[in-house]
């Protein structure tokens, strides 16, 4: 039977099965870490496809820990989630799996909408069956700022920022947020959203700009920069996302939408520098040995210049704010990529 639901402003945190998707991914498997040790009383399910983004290795230090349970499948096969929700109590998702590479998109758009907007109508169908009228049950749908398009030199993205998608990957985001928004309209099913700013730190695919960089300064190779570096973006730590996204889940609003950013605007040319320096710096050679490997390569297809978050609503409706600073996000950042390799 499908039904309706009746909206709660709050989401008991006694006893808990939350369904993750994407855990094995990057922000995932740092989120699933994090609730497995600091909850355990949850039972944490990871559903993950296993696409080329997943490394299991991610979560070697959790898995015989008894609150933790994985799941390989495709939240694009309905039956696969109608299986998870039919075996286990899942009382709320947290549903990170995506398609997220912006080059990848622009190659292949396809996967983006099979993926991020289909599989999420797939979650939400999902939920809507088995969930039942009255209960306690929390949808929460991991964003991007992407959804809201390129700034200028001056200005922020906040929550009521218009939608203007550039890219296929921004698109397909776009959508599954308003379809989950549709669906709470709709439905009344309870869900929250965050948008969130550009994540790095231990453990990110190499696809990504710092992953790259640092692999080519290992490898003594040029480090690519798209046209003139001047591209800015708003830099958040993982570690602080995955804080923001603890406090988002238990204690956001039902129907509210949170920016989540890390109050640290780079160009990417910066990003580049300050790897450099701090390279230098961790291998012990002169503070500029590495800068000269930076190169500058053709821009990226629609390249947006600049994205930049106000998570003013979330610093002071529930209490959050980034605790790491850049200079020491990028020490761990590459002291975790050294001690790896």
């Amino acid at each position: 039977m499908i039904c309706t639901f009746e909206a709660t402003l709050s989401l008991s945190i006694e006893r808990m099965t939350i369904l993750v998707t994407g855990g094995a991914g990057f922000i995932g498997s740092h989120l699933i870490r994090h609730l497995v040790k600091s909850y355990p009383d949850y039972t944490i399910i990871n559903l993950d496809a296993l696409t080329y983004a997943a490394d299991m290795s991610r979560l070697d230090d959790i898995n015989n820990v008894p609150n933790y349970q994985f799941m390989e499948g495709n939240i694009n096969d309905v039956t696969v989630l109608d299986s998870l929700f039919s075996t286990y109590p899942i009382e709320a998702v947290i549903h990170l799996a995506a398609e997220s590479h912006v080059d990848r998109s622009i190659e292949g758009p396809v996967p983006f909408a099979e993926t991020n907007i289909v599989g999420t109508m797939n979650l939400l169908n999902a939920c809507r069956t088995h969930w039942k009228k009255g209960t306690n049950h929390r949808f929460y749908h991991i964003s991007t700022d992407e959804v809201y398009g390129s700034l200028g030199k001056e200005g922020v993205f906040t929550e009521q920022s218009p939608y203007q998608p550039r890219s296929p990957y921004a698109a397909s985001k776009a959508s599954a947020d308003h379809m989950v928004r549709a669906y709470g309209e709709t439905y009344g099913l309870p869900y929250v959203i965050s948008n969130c700013s550009n994540n790095y730190g231990p453990d990110q695919h190499t696809e990504k700009l710092i992953p790259t960089l640092l692999s080519c300064l290992h490898k003594n190779q040029p480090l690519p920069v798209y046209g003139d570096g001047l591209n800015v973006r708003d830099w958040l730590y993982v570690e602080d996302h995955v804080s923001a996204m603890d406090v988002i889940f238990h204690h956001g609003n039902v129907g509210e939408t949170y920016l989540v950013g890390g109050r640290c605007e780079e160009s990417n040319l910066e990003v580049a520098k300050a790897l450099c320096r701090a390279y230098d710096r961790r291998v012990g050679q002169d503070i500029g040995t590495a800068e000269k490997l930076i190169t500058f390569v053709t821009d990226r297809l629609g390249h947006d210049f600049r994205y930049a978050v106000d998570p003013s609503k979330l610093e002071s409706t529930l209490g959050w704010s980034p605790k790491t600073n850049w200079d020491e996000g990028i020490e761990k950042t590459i002291t975790a990529y050294l001690d790896n390799k």
